[in-house]
């Protein structure tokens, strides 16, 4: 008799599990989220992510042959499109796209997350188009997208995730990088307080160091190449015939032992904000983030520029 009441017991307890199972995935099967840069890196994992749990995703790519591979890993929910964000035509495009895949529903959540890192390096290296080149897509791109993207996130009272950076707290290089990332931090807070009233949440995502294309040292080191073969004889004599190969063996050692190669600990936060019923307004990814940058970023400059120095000496 008491086998038979634990036979139902144990019966009845995986028939709720299996329920609330179908409920939460019923409950997300519906929502669309709409994600940029998803040729490789933090897109590419959380879009593979979200599909696993049951989200429709529509995929921003750059190349076919990131969609197209991002499209063979996934279910046949996911649904791939071309994207740069820096072409408005070519958002317009995705934006008629996604309107017709959400319908009345609206788009649930939008991930900014297209980002590239180079031209970077030593200030007086750079030329304007060199800031510009980063500063359209990192910023300029972000905010087109997401002006586009806001009449059918406020249909569905959707969220907004956007990718800042540690760079976006503490300007620890010079270029179009830095710059773009902490005005992803200011356009984020002043799109949060205006889209309160429609229930639209926006939350700011501050990675630490991680291994993907953006911190590639090969990518990085070429265009540093790139920069000081184009600079003039006397600037380059002002900061001596080894300046620039310090500079590349000290950032090669920095990136070695601060960049994480688990990503997923970025995909996360992002995945958070999509479905707590509470997002925060900005995560820290990764340890370094949490209890190293994003701290040293509230000291004073002397402190922060000294602790900057020490780590740049190697």
């Amino acid at each position: 008799h008491a086998s038979a009441i634990s036979c139902f017991s144990q019966s009845a307890l995986q028939s709720v599990l299996w329920l609330f199972i179908y409920l939460f995935f019923l409950r997300w099967n519906q929502k669309h989220v709409f994600i940029t840069g998803c040729d490789s890196g933090f897109g590419n994992l959380l879009a593979r992510q979200l599909d696993q749990k049951g989200f429709r995703v529509i995929a921003g790519c750059l190349t076919e042959k990131g969609a197209a591979d991002l499209a063979a890993a996934t279910s046949p929910r996911l649904k791939t499109l071309l994207l740069n964000v820096t072409d408005s035509a070519s958002i317009r495009s995705v934006v008629e796209f996604v309107r017709r895949e959400v319908g009345e529903r609206g788009l649930w959540g939008l991930v900014n997350n297209a980002g590239r890192s180079v031209p970077i390096g030593p200030t007086e290296w750079m030329q304007l188009e060199d800031f510009a080149k980063v500063l359209d897509v990192n910023l300029i791109g972000v905010i087109d997208v997401t002006l586009q993207f806001l009449p059918l996130l406020k249909k569905a009272k959707g969220r907004v995730v956007n990718v800042a950076s540690i760079l976006g707290r503490l300007s620890l290089t010079g270029g179009g990088y830095c710059l773009s990332k902490w005005g992803v931090e200011a356009f984020s807070d002043s799109l949060r307080r205006d889209m309160q009233h429609f229930g639209i949440k926006v939350s700011i995502i501050e990675p630490g160091f991680f291994k993907t294309g953006v911190t590639s040292v090969d990518l990085i080191n070429a265009d540093l190449k790139r920069l000081w073969a184009r600079l003039p004889q006397d600037v380059k004599d002002s900061y001596g015939a080894t300046y620039l190969d310090d500079y590349i063996r000290m950032q090669g050692f920095s990136m070695n032992i601060l960049c994480s190669p688990d990503i997923s600990k970025v995909t996360w936060c992002m995945e958070h904000a999509l479905t707590a019923q509470h997002p925060r307004t900005r995560y820290g990814a990764g340890w370094d983030a949490k209890f190293f940058w994003i701290p040293l970023s509230y000291l004073p400059s002397f402190v922060s520029d000294f602790v900057v120095n020490v780590l740049a000496k190697g």
